[in-house]
């Protein structure tokens, strides 16, 4: 071959090899996944984070052959953070998957980026109303629920216990909102009395003036929402306030694995047999979820949140799809379709996903206990909702 010619067919060579999507190519599955990684809300995002890390390694560091790449941002606690990690992840570091999310109004501003992008966005968290009904995407999907779900079982619960009227507190933000509209939704008997109390950077942490008012309401019971700080705050002031007997506490995303080992070593026994709703607990009994939690706790000496349950499932349903294409990432209506199947071992067990891509599911009651060693934990008293599917499904075109 003439000189001339070897360099033409080089040329062809790089020219056909350009002109190719990297992603066919790639060794690697990029994952870009948003959580808070500072402010005192970081408790959340670090354990989400070590349920992302444990996922990488059951799964030997590769999907399909590939290796995993995670690339993890700190939204800050603030939208304009989120985005902008978001946009970062996106159009600098080219993933293949968003995911992550905690705050419903961090990911209500970041989707746009992802999905008008054409990538894959994932919540670990976050279920606003808006997505799972006239927002949805074809390129969303969640690996945990929508947020009225949880309340609206809870609902359920104060409904067959006797609960004639409730007080209800939750933070002034989407998902607050969401978990109010919820309880409302089931709940059959009176709501007395209703405070929506300031959120974000300078969220209020001090319930006294509302504890006083719940307590003069004569309500049945008191249904709450505080997720990360807010949430230990609110327990310790509601313990001061001697309202364990006269004012029962049920509450969503409020009381789990991350606020237990605290409450216990301040000896807030206000929290023993108190009740939640939810789709998961750590004494879920699939072999998934055994594991799971099993080398969770072997790794960080406590119990995981469900936080963690659902980053860990997120990575897993990522990795599904690439088993499923054969790692091929170039294929999204493949990869879509796979991801429609909910085809791993889950931690909740099996489940499948709805037309809005949120997954249908059952919903439990749960008891805060002492575990066999005295460790203050979760536990499964009955099943409240099977296979439930969101109300705001029937809004969503797709």
């Amino acid at each position: 071959m003439t000189k001339n010619r070897q360099l033409l067919a080089a040329t062809l060579v790089a020219a056909t090899l350009a002109s190719m999507p990297a992603t066919g190519f790639a060794d690697s599955v990029k994952i870009g996944f948003v959580t808070t990684l500072t402010t005192p809300a970081s408790v959340i995002g670090e354990d989400m984070q070590n349920a992302v890390n444990l996922a990488v390694e059951h799964l030997g560091g590769k999907m399909a052959g590939k290796d995993i790449e995670i690339i993890f941002e700190d939204d800050g606690f603030k939208p304009e953070i989120g985005k902008q990690k978001t946009d970062k992840l996106v159009k600098k570091d080219d993933v293949d998957f968003v995911a992550g999310f905690i705050w419903s109004h961090v990911l209500l501003a970041s989707s746009k980026t992802v999905l008008d992008s054409g990538k894959f966005l994932i919540s670990s968290n976050a279920g606003p109303s808006h997505l799972a009904g006239a927002g949805c995407h074809a390129n969303f999907f969640s690996t945990s629920w929508q947020n009225d779900q949880t309340p609206m079982a809870m609902g359920e619960v104060l409904n067959t216990q006797g609960v004639k009227s409730l007080y209800v507190m939750a933070p002034n933000y989407a998902a607050g909102k969401n978990m109010v509209a919820g309880v409302e939704r089931t709940f059959k008997g009176e709501i007395v009395g209703k405070d929506l109390t300031k959120w974000g950077k300078d969220k209020q942490l001090d319930f006294s003036a509302e504890l006083a008012k719940a307590k003069a309401s004569g309500a049945d019971g008191l249904f709450i929402f505080y997720p990360g700080s807010a949430g230990g705050a609110f327990i310790k002031q509601y313990q001061q306030a001697g309202l364990r007997d006269s004012l029962p506490l049920y509450s969503v995303f409020t009381v789990d694995s991350l606020s237990l080992p605290k409450f216990q070593a301040a000896n807030i026994e206000g929290v023993l047999g108190s009740s939640s709703t939810m789709f998961w607990a750590p004494d879920l009994d699939n072999a998934a979820n055994h594991k799971f939690v099993s080398d969770f706790k072997a790794k960080h000496g406590r119990y995981p949140s469900f936080y963690a349950a659902q980053s860990y499932d997120t990575i897993m349903l990522i990795n599904s799809a690439l088993q499923a294409t054969g790692g091929n990432l170039e294929d999204q209506d493949a990869l879509r379709a796979a991801m429609e199947k909910a085809n791993y071992d889950s931690v909740r067990g099996r489940y499948s996903y709805g037309n809005n891509h949120l997954p249908v599911q059952n919903f439990y009651l749960r008891k805060v206990v002492a575990d066999a060693d005295g460790n203050w934990t979760t536990s499964i008293v009955s099943t409240i909702y099977e296979n439930h599917q969101d109300t705001y499904a029937s809004e969503c075109a797709l």
